[in-house]
């Protein structure tokens, strides 16, 4: 046990250049900094170099590709190991994650799970390891109702508390209009945000070209029904090639841009201020335009985005997979009609979920107030 502070290691699927993991460590590093200002934090990353040039008051080292005894060498320094945020349990990948959890358990090192995401679960190897090491963790709190019933139903018998994504502690900064400008979208008119990414089980029935022309239908809707221009917000680098794709089926494809800037979370909440609409897949994009009052329909691909929808009282966009456009334009249609009925209550519902947001903080706030208890037993001994 280190003497002169905590020292915490932080382990999720960071380091990738996804703005919605990104989102995840930035919110869950400033809980930790709140709570424990003098804690040495390190995080395993994808890409150590460019988690040290995001937040630069943490260390950052690998952690795919590592052998057992390096990661045991880096695991032996720490007093807590914190299983990030976000979606990272699930078939084939949760594996990898747990890999690096059961060597920090046979050293007897504490682990907290921090509103993580789960599912779907459906190989043995994976549901087993996730049962049996998350069996040992000292809490385990999850993001949403979805990933508690994949947990129990993987037969783990812990107590599961759900709280909400670490996205929602954030807050924005400003998006200038000038950078509006160099990315070509003009001043003074309607804008409408779109998060679109690989079709996924939204529609796997349909091939790529078909799922780009149905979004298509959507974004040239927009534009006449609301006189507006559409820009296309990327989380990821395949998005803008899925973006591009939808552009290119657009008969008003000169009302869209394609946003090019790399820009921080925070930026990027700021930006969702200019948007008088928000139409998207991915759902970091849409917890943004909720957090900033932003009338938004998603476009499930997954069950969580379903789950956020659910949670927010907002309706989601189902027709996607059923390859017909009429329902989904009718969907937007009411959307835009409804906005400003719907906004007192979606407004409501994503202040509770910032709240719920902030319950992480309080379950990981004991479990330090523990280790901290417990390193000044060890000095007075």
């Amino acid at each position: 046990m280190t003497r002169a502070g905590l020292t915490i290691g932080v382990l999720g699927s960071y380091g990738g250049r996804n703005l919605g993991d990104e989102a995840i460590l930035t919110g869950l590093l400033t809980d930790l900094r709140q709570q424990e200002p003098t804690a040495r934090i390190i995080v395993f990353s994808r890409n150590p170099e460019h988690t040290r040039q995001e937040h630069p008051d943490v260390e950052a080292v690998p952690w795919e590709g590592v052998s057992r005894s390096d990661s045991a060498a880096v695991l032996s320094q720490l007093d807590l190991l914190i299983l990030g945020g976000g979606g990272i349990l699930y078939d084939k990948e949760a594996r990898r994650y747990l890999r690096v959890v059961r060597v920090a358990q046979e050293r007897g090192l504490p682990l907290l799970t921090y509103a993580v995401g789960v599912g779907p679960l459906s190989e043995a190897v994976d549901t087993g390891m996730v049962r049996e090491t998350l069996g040992g963790a000292t809490e385990v709190t999850v993001r949403d109702q979805e990933s508690r019933m994949v947990l129990e139903e993987a037969g783990l018998l812990n107590p599961i508390t759900v709280t909400a994504d670490p996205a929602f502690l954030l807050q924005p900064e400003e998006f200038p209009a000038n950078l509006l400008r160099e990315e070509g979208v003009p001043d003074g008119k309607r804008l409408v945000g779109m998060s679109v990414r690989e079709p996924g089980r939204a529609a796997e029935r349909l091939d790529v070209d078909g799922y780009h022309r149905l979004l298509a239908q959507i974004g040239d809707f927009l534009v006449h029904r609301i006189d507006a221009h559409v820009l296309f917000v990327p989380m990821e680098r395949d998005d803008i090639r899925h973006s591009h794709g939808v552009l290119s089926h657009m008969i008003a494809a000169e009302r869209g841009r394609i946003l090019h800037g790399t820009y921080s979370p925070q930026q990027v909440l700021g930006l969702m201020s200019h948007f008088d609409l928000a139409v998207g897949m991915r759902l970091h994009f849409l917890i943004f335009a909720a957090m900033m009052g932003t009338p938004f329909l998603p476009l499930p691909y997954a069950g969580k985005v379903f789950d956020l929808a659910q949670r927010l009282g907002v309706p989601a966009l189902r027709g996607v997979e059923r390859e017909v456009e009429g329902p989904l334009l009718a969907e937007v249609d009411q959307l835009w009609d409804e906005r400003e009925q719907r906004a007192e209550y979606t407004a409501q519902r994503v202040a509770q979920v910032c709240e719920e947001a902030r319950s992480t903080s309080r379950v990981t706030g004991a479990v330090l107030e523990s280790l901290r208890g417990r390193s000044l037993a060890e000095v007075g001994a």
